[in-house]
């Protein structure tokens, strides 16, 4: 069997241990528009038994004119707290696709001090294929004290994307469409820009997964060297607004990178700025 992230857990890995002491499930699914579905209605409907809603919007900093950039880690630890999460506990993160929206969770939680949080591997989506174990039932929740445990040293800011943009150092690699990248596609969010930044490379998320499995590790170090992303350098990952700027940040960790931050503001803040410097076309 190819070798597999230490990240991702199995459905039947999964399967095996619903209802275990110590053991937390969160349902981090969220959509653009133009994907027409609603992650909370599908929740209500059909979850994975003892699975709790991860609101990406809810838990965004409500003062930011960025979408879904990081609350501080005090509000974030209450946030968790009220889901009855504790830093010990086994987190397993999923979203509908898979390995779309639930690694932005998996980094969150392992930044703001999570000691043991995996995804599942291939989502509820695929999980609901296979006609394992759904549930309408509200989860019941048992209040508790997440320590926030913040690794700054995780995320780039709008400063230190200037600098890194300027000086080259660090790779810049890129989570969206390669139209997108390109400049070719427009941006979904009003207002922005098309391109990328200087010198960065394309990794679309979408070329780390398949149906929403992880590739194993020599798949995701071959996407990496296809696109000209040197693993022995530091990383900075980005996206559209920071959340599958993660399912990068999730690759890299598997192949053993662990030199890399995520920039949280991504390309709503750089592109939405006239005063950056935009390049089109290929990397």
């Amino acid at each position: 069997m190819a070798d597999k992230s230490p990240f991702v857990v199995s459905a039947d890995w999964l399967q095996e241990r619903l209802g275990q002491p110590g053991l937390s499930i969160l349902d981090a699914s969220w959509y653009l528009p133009a994907q027409n579905r609603d992650a909370k209605a599908e929740y209500d409907a059909a979850h994975i038994p003892g699975a709790i809603f991860f609101d990406h919007e809810e838990m965004s900093d409500p003062d930011s004119s960025l979408p879904h950039t990081l609350l501080n880690p005090e509000a974030f630890a209450a946030a968790i707290s009220s889901m009855g999460i504790i830093n010990d506990d086994t987190i397993v993160v999923y979203d509908g696709p898979g390995m779309s929206t639930s690694p932005r969770v998996w980094w969150m939680l392992r930044t703001f001090g999570a000691k043991n949080v995996s995804i599942l591997d291939g989502g509820f989506d695929n999980w609901k294929k296979a006609g394992r174990p759904v549930t309408d039932a509200v989860t019941k929740i048992a209040p508790s004290a997440f320590v926030p445990n913040f690794d700054a040293g995780k995320v780039a800011r709008f400063t230190d994307m200037r600098e890194i943009v300027e000086t080259q150092s660090r790779q810049i690699a890129d989570a969206r469409s390669a139209g997108r990248f390109k400049g070719v596609d427009p941006e979904p969010r009003a207002g922005l820009r098309s391109g990328h930044m200087p010198g960065a490379r394309s990794v679309p998320a979408s070329s780390l997964a398949d149906n929403g499995y992880l590739k194993d590790i020599s798949g995701l170090r071959k996407v990496f060297d296809d696109a000209g992303v040197d693993l022995s350098r530091p990383v900075v990952t980005s996206c559209g607004s920071g959340i599958t700027a993660a399912v990068i940040t999730l690759a890299l960790e598997s192949v053993g990178h662990k030199d890399n931050v995520l920039y949280d503001g991504s390309w709503t803040e750089w592109g939405g700025d006239k005063n950056t410097p935009v390049a089109t076309g290929e990397a």
